[in-house]
């Protein structure tokens, strides 16, 4: 479904990924695990088509990947690292507002019903995202996406700011995505997540694959 080959990407004279290959079917979940700086973030982008690869190539569904691709918005759902909401909206508005703009249609109340039960946000639907803790501002970051059509979603450390309750929950969501067929990419820190939701890891070290295997295998060669 998705394909990077030989993607490298500079800033200036920076390298920040040396060449890496990355396939992923449907209904296969991989992680990106490695310090700070490794590339995780932009190798997270450029998988997605919001940034542009140097060098190699992207491909999703056999075609070339761009970020105006109407596919982008049809078949990809991305949870980015910082929260971003319309801030004069509810938190049922701004889902209304996500699942609408990307063509959901006669479907979006029952889409943003099943989002909230989900994401246990149904008690908070009627208020601001200002009024949300930060870790249910990041559940609303994870709802956005499972109202949206998608065959591949993109999140990028979706542990921040969970408690031990969520991170669970959010292991049961990857599973639930890819027993629907949707292939699920994730970057995180957090290994315990990796080992519970991740079929590989792609393991980065100063932009360069160190690593590609199960996770038990590579975060064990890791040191963990």
């Amino acid at each position: 479904m998705l394909h990077l080959r030989g993607v490298r990407r500079e800033f200036g004279e920076r390298t920040v990924l040396h060449p890496v290959d990355l396939a992923l079917r449907a209904g296969e979940s991989v992680a990106l695990m490695g310090p700070n700086g490794s590339g995780k973030s932009t190798l997270l982008r450029i998988a997605v088509g919001r940034d542009r690869p140097t060098e190699g190539t992207v491909s999703f569904g056999g075609s070339p990947l761009h970020e105006d691709d109407p596919q982008v918005r049809t078949r990809i759902a991305v949870v980015a690292d910082a929260p971003a909401f319309y801030p004069d909206l509810t938190v049922r508005q701004h889902l209304l507002l996500v699942a609408v703009a990307h063509g959901v249609g006669a479907e979006a109340d029952t889409l943003v019903d099943h989002a909230l039960d989900r994401t246990r946000l149904a008690g908070q639907s009627g208020l601001r995202p200002t009024a949300l803790s930060s870790g249910q501002a990041q559940q609303l970051l994870l709802a956005a996406a499972l109202v949206r059509p998608r065959e591949l979603l993109v999140l990028d450390e979706p542990e921040q700011r969970l408690d031990p309750e969520a991170r669970t929950r959010l292991v049961e969501h990857i599973r639930e995505e890819q027993l629907r067929g949707v292939a699920v990419l994730f970057a995180t820190h957090h290994t315990e997540l990796a080992l519970a939701a991740a079929d590989r890891v792609l393991l980065l070290d100063d932009g360069r694959t160190v690593a590609d295997g199960p996770p038990e295998d590579v975060l064990a060669g890791a040191g963990r």
